[in-house]
């Protein structure tokens, strides 16, 4: 990869990847150092890294930065939303969705996020997560179960 490429990488994947590592960790200050040090790693590696190939090479990485990121914590802190700022008379999906995604683990939702959101395939996952296609398939049906179950929940019902 040339530096031109690596340029063009940052301007076309950087707030993708922003947002990925954001969803991911539940922290703004934590997905910046995320994203920073796949960057850090792109460059490193940008001899090995074919340009075409980048945009997963770097997903990978953000991946495995944030499961990284969560091992070092003892205590998972995704930030949703205040409780006290929902109402049922007025529900804010976005907040419903946050609170959502706090009741997976940190890699069923970045299974989540990379199928529902970022719209990779499942060999795609699979190749950035680590896991088998077969095993991606089978935690993204079970996380997805958890976030039905949660979402359809009486709480939730307006």
């Amino acid at each position: 990869m040339e530096v031109n490429e690596y340029n063009a990488c940052i301007r076309e994947w950087a707030d993708a990847l922003f947002r990925f590592a954001c969803k991911c960790t539940g922290q703004e200050d934590d997905a910046r150092d995320v994203v920073q040090s796949s960057f850090e790693v792109l460059w490193q590696k940008r001899r090995e890294v074919d340009a075409v190939k980048a945009k997963a090479y770097l997903f990978q990485v953000a991946y495995r930065r944030s499961i990284d990121n969560y091992r070092k914590k003892v205590k998972v802190t995704f930030e949703a939303p205040p409780e006290d700022s929902y109402t049922p008379h007025n529900p804010d999906l976005k907040k419903i969705l946050y609170r959502a995604l706090a009741q997976l683990d940190e890699q069923a939702r970045a299974l989540v996020l990379l199928k529902d959101h970022e719209g990779y395939r499942y060999e795609e996952i699979a190749q950035i997560t680590g896991l088998t296609e077969t095993q991606v398939k089978v935690y993204l049906h079970r996380a997805r179960k958890i976030l039905k179950d949660y979402l359809v929940s009486v709480e939730n019902i307006i």
